[in-house]
């Protein structure tokens, strides 16, 4: 559904500010994202705090998958009439840790109560740095796809309590050459997909690199779909997929780079290609799977 609206949406008003993590508009950087009740968490087995913490960290994370920094942001919640504001608080306790550790200014908001579940929305403005921005349509054909982290069985806790890669990104952008980026929201072979197709390429995945979490092996245990489809489906991830040049992509999983804020290890999972669509290295082909809104 998501899918067709945003085609639909594209063939109205352009491609210019669509098609990214995140709009850009002169120096400044743009993203919302809302989180309702009974799909994308459930209030009551679920801390509050946590529910607001992803609220405010699947936002930063789409702006660091544009490589800026996140400055500003306004919070609107519709609360269930049933709960008293301390709901409102948990909530905010949850964010207040990725506020500091982020320097963030909370700008505004809306509240409102209603007869339904929780609903929470929150809108981040960032700012571009020198280096300029991360898109996904700037892959080119060779690129290789670096991804920051383990992939899949994320349902198991860690879609709550996952990091941002603001640090990482912004290190990235300053001192490597990457061509193009998003992260990892809605599941690996989707976004890939996302990126690979706004760069009007493919690409070829290596399945035998591709890091699979401990949880997603845990998770195989009681779904009875293997590990390797669960990394390549889950979703809520939030690791940064990028495209790099053959060169900089050895360099960098060579010296893996050490720094204060760079918490990660890259993974080599594919390369961009001049034939459409995804495959794997033997040639069969893969159809993007993930969570469609």
């Amino acid at each position: 559904m998501e899918t067709e609206w945003i085609k639909w949406l594209r063939s109205r008003v352009g491609t210019e500010l669509l098609g990214d993590d995140a709009a850009v508009i002169g120096d400044t950087i743009i993203t919302v994202d809302m989180l309702t009740e009974g799909i994308d968490f459930l209030l009551g087995r679920v801390d509050p705090q946590w529910i607001g913490r992803k609220a405010l960290a699947v936002n930063l994370s789409d702006i660091a998958a544009m490589g800026g920094v996140p400055t500003f942001i306004v919070v609107a919640v519709a609360l269930p009439k049933s709960e008293g504001i301390q709901l409102a608080e948990q909530l905010y306790n949850g964010m207040e840790p990725l506020i500091q550790k982020y320097s963030l200014t909370l700008a505004g908001g809306d509240t409102n109560t209603w007869d339904n579940g929780l609903v929470i929305s929150i809108t981040v403005l960032g700012r571009v740095t020198p280096q300029g921005v991360l898109r996904r349509n700037g892959g080119k054909p060779g690129d290789k796809i670096l991804v920051t982290g383990m992939l899949g069985g994320s349902i198991l806790e860690r879609q709550f309590l996952f990091e941002p890669r603001i640090f990482e990104a912004l290190y990235l952008n300053e001192h490597f050459d990457i061509h193009a980026a998003i992260d990892i929201s809605d599941g690996f072979s989707l976004d890939l997909h996302r990126l690979s197709f706004e760069s009007g390429l493919g690409a070829k995945l290596y399945e035998q690199s591709i890091p699979i979490s401990p949880a997603a092996v845990r998770l195989s245990q009681q779904t009875g779909r293997t590990p390797l489809e669960h990394a390549l489906s889950d979703g809520e991830d939030f690791e940064l997929l990028l495209a790099v040049p053959p060169d900089e992509a050895e360099k960098l999983l060579t010296t893996q780079p050490l720094h204060k804020h760079f918490n990660v290890i890259l993974y080599p999972v594919a390369e961009l290609t001049l034939e459409s669509g995804l495959r794997f290295t033997d040639g069969t082909v893969l159809l993007p799977q993930g969570f469609e809104h």
